[in-house]
């Protein structure tokens, strides 16, 4: 992704703590989990947004699956792995 090029090269690039602190503006009741609709919408439609196809690699691969009221778990189970390493 060129924006994550642009970013790489930037010495504040913010660490894995602040992405977190990030995904917990969506943590409407503050116990941890987020609606996966809100993050798949953030994802899709905001700043260099993604396809569909690395949305769900993306949720595959690091996010539990959502719970009957479409709530995950967004930092006990989020790698900073799956935060550092560009979607290809």
């Amino acid at each position: 992704l060129p924006i994550y090029s642009q970013v790489k090269k930037e010495k504040e690039q913010g660490c894995y703590e602040d992405f977190i602190e990030c995904l917990k503006l969506y943590d409407k009741e503050e116990n941890g989990t987020m609606m996966l609709a809100e993050l798949q919408h953030a994802l899709l439609a905001l700043g260099e947004s993604l396809d569909d196809e690395q949305v769900e690699t993306l949720f595959a691969d690091c996010m539990d699956p959502e719970d009957d009221e479409g709530f995950i778990p967004y930092s006990q189970h989020s790698s900073p792995e799956c935060v550092t390493d560009p979607i290809s």
